[in-house]
């Protein structure tokens, strides 16, 4: 879960969108939507979003977060290995000797002590009020800014507890085929809970059912659930899953040093530091994510929220865990150049959401690249209830590169990451890569065919002064 578009309130993205949700927004819980002011779908390029598309994924993915855990644990990250195993025995024979148990006591302690601590932070830890983007329905969500301060809090109580020997966060990583299990068992039953949720005490008028109940537990059927104040997706997408993406590689290192005689390997040092300064730059910008696709467009179902507690800790932690008994030895200097070369990415990832973020807050008003104003299309659009709003287009800074250019350092820094295991593994350690670069294309795809049904004729110049999607001259 998958973490990057939209950012803060007002204007819409550079050519994103400015609030709505993935189908069926419309007032009431009611399903049918009006084609004229609907603008919260949008069509990629995977195929099979409305039934079979959702049940392959429900149906293999828990089972390929295991896998993925076992190859890169057991296997040296060669998933033509685990192939072979699976053709000589039949998987669902190796499934069941390779699954862990999702009933392991001390596994759902770490997972109390950690959702806890959590969710303690959300409710207890001082912050700004953020006003979000505006729904189709008219209804703008409210928020905490804490993230920096709870990320933080997080890190240094992880560490002193370490330090101080009440706690060994190596642990973590020798349960950690445990705690995907037991994960898989919490979300799959949060995720049916929140779906009944939506049926019967949604939080906003942006609710509903899809159509099906495969896909209402799928994308499911509230756009901004909460549950005793808490936000529901500003605990599964940002204070587990992305809070857990530090804790975790922070944990791995320990364990990489038991390994190497006290010392962590510099390898991993560069991977894992490159994906600190990757997701501090997350929490700095929290906020901004709130208003991205993941929260205006895509409501809190499967997809998202057994994707945040699930999908974020097998796969984005993927690299750290395999280098922690894999990792290659490199020079000193080898991993200086890989992690200069991976926080230069993610500095351009940042300076692109930044410029993004100060166009909107500041209504245009505002210096980019030396130009004030900066170039931008002002475009008109319509609510589900027939307001009439407006939104700025940003065409200036890294935005008028391509429509979706600040994908491009996202892709380049996980590869600087991953790129300490060198040959070791096949696919295993980087398979996060390709995963995003899937995932980003499908999503530039999605954002482009929504923000068409959005902006109409204003969206058409927009693509016309910037032609490119993804990769100028390519895609």
């Amino acid at each position: 879960m998958a973490v990057t578009t939209r950012r803060s309130a007002t204007p819409s993205k550079n050519g994103a969108d400015n609030g709505s949700k993935k189908n069926g927004s419309a007032k009431n819980g009611s399903s049918k939507k009006d084609k004229k002011t609907d603008w919260s779908s949008g069509i990629g390029l995977l195929p099979g979003r409305n039934v079979l598309g959702p049940l392959f994924l429900m149906a293999t993915t828990p089972s390929f977060s295991i896998v993925f855990y076992h190859v890169c644990t057991h296997m040296e990250g060669n998933f033509l290995a685990f192939a072979k195993l699976c053709l000589d025995h039949g998987l669902f024979t190796i499934l069941y000797d390779i699954w862990p148990t999702p009933w392991d006591k001390q596994t759902w302690k770490l997972i109390g002590y950690f959702a806890a601590f959590q969710l303690a932070l959300m409710r207890l830890v001082p912050g700004k009020r953020f006003v979000a983007t505006t729904t189709p329905t008219g209804h703008r969500p409210v928020y905490k800014a804490n993230g920096t301060a709870s990320y933080l809090l997080t890190l240094g109580t992880l560490l002193y507890l370490a330090f101080t020997g009440v706690f060994d966060p190596a642990v973590v990583y020798d349960k950690f085929g445990n705690i995907l299990s037991s994960m898989n068992v919490f979300a799959l039953c949060f995720c049916f809970i929140l779906m009944i949720k939506g049926y019967v005490a949604p939080s906003t008028a942006d609710s509903g059912t899809n159509g099906s109940w495969i896909q209402d537990f799928y994308w499911g059927t509230e756009l901004y659930p909460r549950i005793l104040g808490w936000d529901v997706k500003v605990f599964t997408n940002c204070r587990m899953g992305m809070m857990f993406w530090a804790v975790g590689i922070v944990c791995y290192c320990f364990k990489n040093a038991q390994l190497n005689g006290g010392t962590v390997q510099y390898g991993m040092l560069a991977s894992v530091a490159i994906q600190l300064v990757y997701i501090t730059k997350f929490f700095h910008w929290e906020m901004g994510y709130m208003c991205s696709m993941d929260i205006q467009h895509d409501r809190a179902g499967y997809y998202i929220c057994w994707g945040c507690l699930v999908w974020v800790p097998a796969v984005y932690t993927s690299q750290a865990f395999y280098l922690t008994s894999n990792a290659p030895d490199i020079s000193a200097l080898a991993a200086l150049a890989i992690f200069a070369a991976g926080v230069t990415c993610v500095y351009i990832n940042y300076d692109s959401d930044r410029q993004r973020y100060v166009f909107r807050q500041s209504n245009g008003n505002c210096k980019i690249w030396g130009k004030s104003p900066p170039n931008m299309i002002v475009a008109k659009y319509k609510t589900t209830t027939g307001e009439t709003r407006t939104s700025l287009l940003l065409v200036d800074g890294w935005w008028k590169i391509s429509r979706h250019f600040h994908y491009v350092p996202e892709i380049l820094a996980s590869f600087f990451w991953s790129v300490s295991a060198l040959n070791t593994g096949f696919v295993g350690p980087y398979f996060y890569t390709i995963f995003l670069t899937i995932l980003l294309t499908d999503r530039a795809f999605r954002d482009d065919d929504r923000c068409k049904s959005k902006y109409g004729e204003y969206w058409t110049e927009y693509c016309r002064q910037v032609p490119y999607k993804i990769v100028p001259g390519i895609v």
